[in-house]
């Protein structure tokens, strides 16, 4: 260990034996207790004020949620489990060049505001009614993408899907006859630590299994989840919300086609400890009709010697001629800067929705079969689109492919980051000095 970090921890420690961190005041000199520690995590500290700013903050939810919430000493060690977590990727983001910049934090919260239909200062004066401080909202958002870099990094972008496991899913789905299927479903884990003892096996086992035994004696689930739960989704009553089988761990996805709506299963043991699952509600998928549109553009660039106005003016005059009965193919193999489809006389042949620039794709959206817009603008220039024709087709099989490749790397990250939050916890530094409290 480096000489820095041993002073910062013998620092930790020092004040954490006070029980206290003190600094002086700022207009008496005198000494003011201003909090108590929480946990240590590393070379950081949760303190006592931060961490029941956060049990406030669920506490306000769960309400929200109509969940009764848990004692408030369950709550505690969920939401302070739930802080360590945070704490430890913030620090490995850190220590590994990840931050987010004042510019991309202004973007994403004017984005946040605008989602919601607010500018700026309105979306202010609405977070500080309801008792939220502006600077602290704008860095719970800067942490939050942090750890989604981070997560993309060291997760996300390590995952691969092969075409092999496309098929593979796609066999098993239908031999479970579960391939259209959705499920809403809620759960509970009783994680196991890295490298778990048989001892530690047995007594994580029997706290799994009283758990089962007072949910199917009528204890409410998302309580139970709350404040006994080791999910990523404990303090939101374990709801998973809508998810096709196979966006689930393979062994929650061969049970639920057997249950029915309210079922809780038995004991499920994985390698990261022990799941309790229920199943609220199932429905069936439905046939993917996607409307495709058939059209054909000229595109005409600005360069250093074609100004805006001249690109314009060139597609109405060439819009003109079409309409005057000259040839949408022949004028646009000879004027249209987009040279793939020029050579098929502009044609861009049959799209789905989404495959086009929006910009593009709202114009021909607005066009009647055969109407020629006037010129528009996209990322690559200036255009004129005619809309050959419009048809529903059914995309289910496509569909199907795109959905298995989204769900088997969806299950993959879930997994995947389950296993590198364990790993990065057990490897860390963390004590607990509100054991009383918990």
């Amino acid at each position: 260990m480096k000489l820095e970090k041993v002073v910062s921890r013998c620092l930790l420690v020092t004040m954490v034996s006070l029980g206290t961190v003190q600094s002086l005041h700022a207009k008496s000199g005198d000494l003011e207790l201003l909090d108590r520690i929480a946990a240590i995590v590393n070379d950081d500290v949760i303190t006592v004020n931060g961490l029941e700013r956060q049990v406030e903050r669920v506490r306000q939810q769960i309400r929200q949620q109509q969940t009764i919430a848990p004692p408030v000493n369950v709550l505690r060690r969920q939401v302070l489990e739930r802080e360590i977590s945070k704490h430890l990727q913030l620090q490995f983001a850190r220590n590994t060049g990840i931050f987010v910049d004042d510019n991309a934090l202004n973007s994403t919260i004017e984005n946040i505001a605008a989602q919601n239909k607010m500018d700026i200062r309105e979306f202010r004066q609405v977070l500080e009614s309801d008792g939220v401080a502006f600077d602290q909202f704008r860095e719970d958002v800067r942490d939050e993408m942090i750890i989604a870099r981070l997560q993309q990094r060291e997760v996300v972008s390590r995952i691969l899907v092969t075409e092999q496991e496309v098929e593979s899913f796609i066999a098993t789905q239908q031999v479970q006859g579960a391939s259209d299927s959705e499920f809403h479903i809620s759960h509970i884990l009783i994680a196991l630590p890295e490298a778990a003892s048989p001892e530690v096996i047995e007594k994580k086992r029997k706290q799994a299994g009283e758990i089962l035994k007072n949910l199917r004696k009528g204890a409410d689930f998302a309580q139970t989840a709350i404040s006994s739960s080791d999910g990523q989704q404990a303090l939101k009553g374990g709801d998973l919300g809508w998810r096709r089988s196979g966006q689930l761990p393979t062994l929650f996805s061969r049970l639920l086609p057997q249950m029915k709506s309210g079922d809780i299963s038995d004991l499920i043991r994985s390698p990261s400890g022990f799941h309790i699952i229920k199943l609220n509600e199932m429905r069936r998928g439905e046939q993917h009709i996607v409307t495709q549109t058939l059209s054909r553009h000229i595109l005409i660039k600005p360069s250093a010697l074609i100004t805006e106005t001249e690109a314009i003016s060139r597609l109405r005059n060439l819009r003109n001629r079409i309409l005057d009965g000259d040839s949408f193919e022949e004028l646009a193999r000879s004027h249209s800067e987009d040279r793939v489809s020029a050579s098929d006389g502009g044609s861009l042949g049959w799209s789905n929705p989404g495959t086009m620039v929006p910009q593009f794709e709202a114009v021909v959206d607005q066009l009647k079969k055969n109407q020629i817009s006037e010129p528009f603008q996209s990322a690559f220039g200036w255009h004129i689109v005619q809309l050959l024709d419009r048809r529903e087709l059914d995309n289910s099989e496509e569909y199907q492919r795109n959905q298995a490749r989204d769900f088997i790397r969806e299950r993959k990250t879930e997994e995947n980051r389950d296993t590198w939050l364990r790993q990065l916890r057990s490897e860390a530094f963390v004590e607990i000095k509100i054991e009383d409290r918990l």
